[in-house]
């Protein structure tokens, strides 16, 4: 067993153009006087991270940490979310999806592509200079227009999608191995890549490789009414991030899993902050704990209530409640007998 790292916090939800939100060294002093002791790391935004220069040399990189450090907060990985999904965006989204990548590659979906693997790839030799092993990214999605098969899917459509999504990403698999990096999908709605039987059928694509892991948040569960507690069970060993987010799930007589195109506060799944929804914490930090899990526990935080200052500072306190630091010893040790083989066998009546 291990103890889990944390509390951690991505930084993506705070970003912005007012202090102390709007530079490194000022947002991880922040975080860190919020609690956190490591900060997850979007790669879009250079007044937080230069990923170029972070690609590009060890000793910026050294530096660059070394500032959080400073600050009291290590880096638990990088992120690619919004880069990741722009390696495969169906036409339907392309206006709206061209807000991630350049102006200068808005309207040309190829060239969009080619510039967001090359920032994914980036990423990756950014996490190896940091001295990371893992990094976030959303797959994409080609096939999720059709996730309900209304009007009836042409035989094979669904199998073409997941064919072309692993044909993009597996050179991407293959740089990440050479980098001795992991790469994390979030399973999450609007990717292809959003429940445990759609991560296996892009996983049977890319011929199980070591390095497609998932980033697991129960938030995202809660919304779809999947088990989040069986799927720590079925996926331990390909579980390599964890996002501590919250959900809650209310269905009426008008609304349920779709939301009936209404605003987060009306839906009837609303992301909450940590301790506000219904995920059992309790159960899944115990599960962490039990599987040997290596990693972080990180707050995402999403609310459509709270202030996300407020969540902020509460998150670091909910993720330390619920750490649990794991024993060297069996709980009945005391009582335990000293024994060897042959009263091992004696005991089982083998040497009458």
């Amino acid at each position: 067993m291990r103890t889990i790292k944390g509390p951690g916090l991505f930084l993506a939800q705070f970003i912005g153009a007012a202090a102390p939100f709007d530079s490194w060294k000022a947002i991880t002093r922040w975080a860190s006087g919020c609690g956190y002791v490591g900060v997850q790391v979007p790669t879009n935004d250079a007044r937080i991270l230069d990923l170029d220069a972070a690609a590009g040399s060890r000793d910026w990189c050294a530096q660059w940490a070394g500032e959080g450090s400073d600050n009291g907060v290590v880096v638990t990985e990088l992120s690619t979310h919004l880069q990741g999904q722009l390696v495969a965006v169906h036409p339907a989204y392309d206006a709206m999806f061209d807000a991630f990548a350049p102006a200068a590659v808005h309207g040309k979906p190829a060239a969009r592509q080619e510039w967001a693997v090359e920032q994914v790839k980036k990423a990756l030799i950014a996490s190896h200079n940091l001295g990371l092993t893992a990094m976030a990214s959303f797959s994409g999605a080609l096939a999720w227009p059709y996730v309900y098969p209304w009007p009836q899917r042409p035989p094979g459509l669904v199998e073409e999608a997941f064919d072309e999504l692993a044909r993009r990403w597996r050179p991407i698999l293959d740089h990440a191995e050479e980098c001795g990096v992991d790469i994390c999908f979030e399973i999450h709605p609007g990717e292809d890549l959003h429940d445990g039987d759609s991560f296996e059928m892009f996983l049977d694509r890319v011929g199980h490789h070591p390095r497609a892991k998932m980033l697991y948040d129960p938030s995202h569960y809660v919304l779809q009414q999947l088990d989040y507690l069986d799927h720590l069970d079925i996926y331990a060993e390909r579980i390599g991030m964890f996002h501590v987010k919250d959900a809650e799930f209310n269905p009426t007589g008008r609304k349920g899993v779709y939301g009936g195109y209404q605003p987060w506060l009306g839906r009837a799944g609303r992301f909450r902050s940590p301790g506000d929804g219904q995920v059992d914490f309790g159960a899944i930090f115990s599960k962490f704990a039990a599987m040997d899990f290596e990693g972080w526990a990180v707050v995402e935080w999403e609310c459509c209530l709270k202030h996300p200052e407020d969540g902020a500072r509460e998150g670091a306190a909910f993720v330390k409640s619920h750490i649990i630091r794991v024993t060297e010893k069996a709980f009945d040790d005391f009582a335990a007998a000293g024994t060897d083989r042959v009263a091992n066998r004696r005991l089982l009546g083998l040497d009458r």
